[in-house]
């Protein structure tokens, strides 16, 4: 949900909207209106054939409204002065000279590099970080003082995993890294909306393009290093699969920040009870996504029933047996996937009240194509891409993650019954009543009220991705080097200064590898 999206023109039209913003939570104004949206808007604003990236394009303005210019759409990027010097005439991001015509500004610059089309408050530090200290790690030859927070630094100050043993970073190594190298550092949005498949390949498009440009500009680009966020970490490992992104051999390595490696049953808690909301006070980047993605189950489910790309975020068969249940008097009465298949047993489940769905919750904007059937054809391409990408992870990864005791995630889903109810035949039981929010009463073949409610989450993790779903990368064995991390939520992580330093570390090791086919 890191991607800022835009609405195309039949859609924009059809709800009679000023301009053509579906998705920028940085946006006050649309962060307003959609803490009041109806599921009917929600729908038909987050739909993932009527969105696409809202990129920036200074030439033709694609606002939908025509006193907006895309510089006025991508004014979220305003960026200190940056200290840069490679020691090759590159294309920096500063300010042009007074007299140069057309002028262009650092934030102009930026904004070509994508740094507008997704949630720059999430992302600045992490592209104004990789692009200030990979372009200015050396001056006249000595180490840049900032570079003292990295270079000699014991890897564990990160709170990097004992397997596989890291060591700490030389002055020789960053100087092999770096020296005649220049590292634009671009942002790549995709509609997370779509399919994760689909969004792979577009990103290849994109960056296909982009190597391209400095190639006919003149410089020698083989390979792209690749660091992702999130639900962007599935996006990456599709990327480097040789049926889908088919970029293997141009990705020199990537690194994965906060993956929800084989889903998180946290997508299913919020799709039934909605976004959890701590209030402003407590998190304010996660309270502003809570009420705008919805704090309701069916405000929720209004968007992520319809969308390919978010149901991909369900647990996958991966994750194993059992992480869903229903509790009574301390006795499992339903422990859920039973042969390995959270597709079947829970996703399309119908005519249980602990399924995944509410079919009265999928299609209220009456879209003609929407509905339960839709929605299983969804699940059951995530099935194909869950076991495509399961062991695929690139040769040179890296990767951080939260793994905080201190930031309950949910490992398992429970539903827990009074304990004073008597309790037939579980399955037969039906909603009555339903707060959306993780409270039910359910009724049977008697009068009697039942009720139930959503324990709270039990695991370590970001508040978001459960520690084990993230551990699929650790239990993989395919990684270089691993940081399971305390301290950050999960839309903030690239905020924290143990998953920065782990990064500019891990992109380092990773350019240490480069070998160039002329020197």
């Amino acid at each position: 949900m890191g991607t800022n999206l835009r609405l195309k023109p039949e859609r924009q039209r059809e709800l009679r909207r000023d301009n053509n913003i579906a998705w920028r939570p940085e946006r006050y104004g649309f962060a307003y209106d959609m803490t009041d949206a109806d599921t009917r808007t929600r729908q038909l604003l987050l739909d993932p054939e009527m969105t696409e990236v809202d990129t920036y394009d200074p030439d033709h303005n694609p606002t939908g409204d025509p006193k907006e210019t895309a510089n006025m759409r991508h004014d979220n990027v305003s960026l200190p002065k940056f200290k840069l010097d490679v020691g090759i005439e590159t294309p920096l991001i500063c300010d042009d000279p007074p007299t140069a015509k057309p002028r262009q500004t650092k934030e102009h610059k930026a904004r070509k590099r994508g740094w507008g089309e997704v949630y720059f408050d999430s992302y600045r530090l992490l592209l104004e970080r990789c692009e200030q200290r990979l372009n200015s790690a050396f001056w006249g030859g000595q180490l840049d003082k900032w570079w003292k927070c990295v270079v000699g630094v014991a890897p564990t100050t990160w709170q990097a995993n004992q397997q596989p043993a890291l060591a700490p970073l030389t002055e020789d190594d960053l100087k092999q890294a770096v020296k005649g190298c220049w590292f634009p550092v671009h942002a790549v949005g995709y509609n997370w909306l779509k399919s994760n498949w689909e969004s792979a390949e577009y990103v290849a498009q994109r960056i296909e393009k982009i190597m391209a440009d400095y190639r006919q500009w003149g410089f020698q680009c083989e390979k792209v290093i690749v660091v992702t966020h999130s639900m962007g970490g599935l996006v990456g490992r599709a990327l480097v699969h040789p049926r889908i992104g088919k970029m293997q051999d141009k990705v020199l390595g990537v690194v994965h920040g906060v993956q929800p490696s084989i889903g998180a049953a946290t997508a299913y808690k919020r799709m039934r009870c909605g976004f959890e909301d701590a209030g402003m006070l407590h998190g304010p980047i996660a309270s502003v996504t809570a009420k705008i993605c919805g704090n309701m189950g069916a405000e929720v489910t209004a968007v992520l029933a319809n969308s390919p790309g978010a149901l991909q975020l369900l647990p996958s068969e991966a994750y194993g047996n059992g992480w869903l249940r229903v509790m009574h008097k301390g006795r499992a009465l339903r422990s859920l996937p039973q042969t390995g298949d959270p597709y079947e047993e829970i996703y399309k489940l119908q005519d249980r009240w602990y399924g995944l769905l509410r079919p009265e919750w999928i299609n209220p904007g009456d879209d003609g194509k929407g509905g339960i059937k839709r929605t299983h054809e969804y699940l059951d391409h995530a099935k194909e891409f869950h076991r495509a990408i399961e062991q695929t992870y690139h040769d040179q990864s890296y990767a951080h993650y939260g793994a905080d005791n201190g930031r309950p995630t949910w490992r398992n889903v429970t539903w827990e019954i009074n304990e004073r109810s008597m309790v037939g035949n579980v399955d037969a039981l039906r909603i009555v009543t339903d707060t959306q929010q993780g409270a039910l009463e359910l009724a049977g073949t008697t009068a009697q009220r039942i009720r139930v409610h959503l324990l709270p989450a039990d695991g370590a993790g970001d508040q978001t991705v459960p520690l084990y779903s993230a551990d699929h990368q650790l239990r993989s064995g395919k990684f270089k080097g691993l940081f399971r991390q305390t301290g950050y939520e999960h839309q903030s992580s690239y905020k924290d200064e143990h998953a920065l330093c782990s990064t500019l570390y891990s992109l380092v090791r990773i350019a240490q590898t480069m070998q160039w086919s002329t020197p």
